[in-house]
């Protein structure tokens, strides 16, 4: 994958599923699910990881458009791009990723025109979800209030990391947690994106838990403490 900008790209808006805490959201989550999910897959986590005394939340969670995956015999499905390759090296196809970025990138801009500024909008992704999280979150010119991965990889390698990043992106504070037993994104591919990411200036919080490719109560918890960190500024 390269530096594609993502300018010109179409941008079809997304279908969501959406969840306000409270009347006049005064922050959103904005949530990107795996391979083969939809929108649906993690609200049932709200619930788990909202805390009393948090702002008025808006979660957003899109479907991913349908297209065809390569690694699964060109079966179609909801994806964030295709996958080519078992390779992580050549795994995720550029323009797929290029085009679901611009996606994320117009669900953000609704937030502003609905009157959740970027500073207050976190985005957080799982798996495929994750890759396009960490990838936009890589482009931002103005900085998002926190990017999280889950059990997901950066889908570039160091050099076009490098290449991508905005100067101002690096404010950014990032939480990626993965299972240590994960067959489908091996633990220590997400920790390799971990390190390019703290190579380029990132404040990284990293965890690992005795799971698969999965999500766990331990895990929901850090991140209830992270977006915690958010929403109280710090």
């Amino acid at each position: 994958m390269n530096t594609l900008s993502t300018a010109s790209l179409p941008t079809t808006p997304l279908d969501t599923v959406e969840h306000e805490t409270a009347a006049a959201p005064a922050w959103t989550v904005l949530w990107l699910h795996g391979l083969g999910a939809d929108g649906n897959d993690f609200a049932p986590i709200v619930p788990e990881l909202l805390r009393p005394g948090w702002p008025a939340l808006r979660f957003v969670f899109p479907h991913a458009p349908v297209r065809a995956v390569t690694i699964n015999n060109g079966v179609r499905m909801r994806a964030w791009y295709d996958i080519v390759s078992f390779d992580f090296n050549q795994r995720a196809d550029e323009t797929g990723v290029a085009e679901s970025v611009a996606q994320v990138e117009a669900l953000i801009a609704r937030e502003g025109e609905r009157g959740v500024p970027p500073e207050r909008i976190v985005l957080i992704g799982f798996s495929q979800g994750g890759a396009i999280a960490l990838a936009a979150g890589l482009r931002r010119q103005r900085p998002l209030a926190g990017v999280a991965g889950l059990s997901t990889y950066l889908p570039l390698n160091p050099q076009q990391a490098a290449a991508s990043v905005q100067v101002a992106a690096i404010a950014q504070p990032v939480f990626m947690a993965h299972g240590q037993f994960d067959p489908v994104v091996p633990v220590q591919i997400g920790e390799r994106s971990a390190a390019v990411l703290q190579e380029l200036g990132f404040a990284l919080d990293w965890h690992c838990y005795p799971m698969a490719h999965q999500v766990c109560a331990e895990e929901i918890h850090a991140l209830g403490d992270w977006l915690e960190q958010r929403f109280n500024g710090n």
